[in-house]
């Protein structure tokens, strides 16, 4: 009887207090990190029709979040080299946890959660060994560090789960920097740029590096397709009298493939800021703020499609059949349509997609 009684009574509870989802904010689709006009930082909530549904203060500049799958919660980083992360409540801006790097590290601005939301991995900067770390934190005891794991190379920037939700991809940037030093760039003729895997107990289980022509070229920025797919952005670190590629895909088991010569490369000044698929999977959109440029490419051959100038433009995701990208200059575009002006805000690197369609 006492069973059963404990049963029936879990069940009323549950029924009197719901587990808050995504939907008691909104149902926002982006998330994406911003300066007001006044000088403050914020985190900036979007629904479909790019209307901002909440707007929470950061403490410094953020750089990227990485959001609950379920929860409505996000994660939002400092800036490299920063060393806090918070974790916010989206229906009202309440700090749940501020997560600070340990001693001798600093966090790069990514996060990526496991599939049922109870544990974060981040990328950090074991600034004094030179070497790379994946954090571990529990997200069901208020984000309590309990490990860590080679990030397999230096400089580990964006990381993401695959869609077997047994795997990480990260990107090691393959650059040495160390808080003493600013963000100066420390070892750029040893650099050794590349994909890393991982099984979620931090079991490395491939690596591949960029072929030798290309090893100043920073891995910074990834998503991944349905089928595994890896597309990746990249920022040469070499000569200016000459720009390579700035686009690679991958797939698990294979070589690295980048894409081919082009003068864009060079206009987009070497940098390219951040990467999405689209929704089908058929292209892949990267953008340069250096270089005022948004260009695409087919997902299966990397070559170069449609491309156009937009002036401070970094943040992109796909949102059903459109990319939506954001500039510095407060504006949200849909495809190569300006859709709404925010003149209080310019809008950080990174647009982040919220998965709500399983609410």
């Amino acid at each position: 009887m006492t069973g059963r009684r404990g049963f029936l009574t879990g069940l009323l509870s549950a029924s009197l207090f719901p587990v808050p989802s995504w939907a008691d904010v909104g149902s926002p689709a982006l998330i994406t990190a911003a300066k007001t006009a006044q000088g403050a930082y914020v985190l900036v909530g979007l629904n479909a029709d790019l209307e901002a549904l909440f707007r929470l203060p950061l403490p410094s500049r953020g750089h990227a979040a990485a959001a609950h799958p379920s929860r409505p919660e996000a994660v939002a980083f400092a800036r490299r080299p920063g060393t806090y992360a918070l974790v916010l409540d989206c229906r009202n801006g309440d700090v749940l946890a501020q997560m600070q790097a340990p001693s001798e590290r600093h966090f790069y601005g990514h996060g990526a959660f496991s599939g049922d939301g109870t544990r974060l991995f981040t990328s950090e900067n074991d600034y004094e060994a030179g070497r790379g770390v994946i954090g571990v934190w529990d997200a069901t005891r208020d984000y309590a560090r309990i490990g860590e794991f080679s990030s397999g190379g230096v400089g580990p920037h964006e990381l993401a789960l695959m869609p077997d939700g047994q795997t990480l991809v990260v990107a090691n940037g393959g650059i040495d920097t160390h808080p003493d030093s600013g963000r100066a760039k420390l070892n750029i003729p040893e650099m050794r740029p590349n994909l890393s895997y991982f099984d979620l107990g931090g079991g490395s289980l491939e690596t591949q590096e960029l072929p030798k022509e290309f090893r100043r070229n920073s891995i910074r920025h990834l998503d991944v397709r349905a089928d595994g797919l890896v597309a990746f952005g990249m920022q040469w670190q070499g000569d200016t009298d000459r720009t390579p590629p700035l686009v690679g895909a991958h797939m698990r088991g294979q070589d690295i493939v980048v894409a081919g010569e082009n003068p864009v490369w060079r206009d987009m000044k070497g940098y390219v800021g951040s990467v999405s698929f689209s929704q089908n999977g058929q292209n892949i959109v990267v953008t340069s703020p250096r270089g005022g440029r948004v260009v695409q490419l087919g997902a299966s051959d990397l070559v170069l499609g449609l491309r156009r100038d937009q002036a401070d433009v970094c943040g992109v995701a796909a949102l059903g059949p459109h990319i939506v990208t954001t500039t510095g200059h407060g504006t949200l575009w849909r495809d190569d349509h300006m859709v709404a002006t925010h003149r209080d805000l310019a809008f950080d690197n990174h647009l982040v997609a919220i998965d709500t369609g399983h609410l």
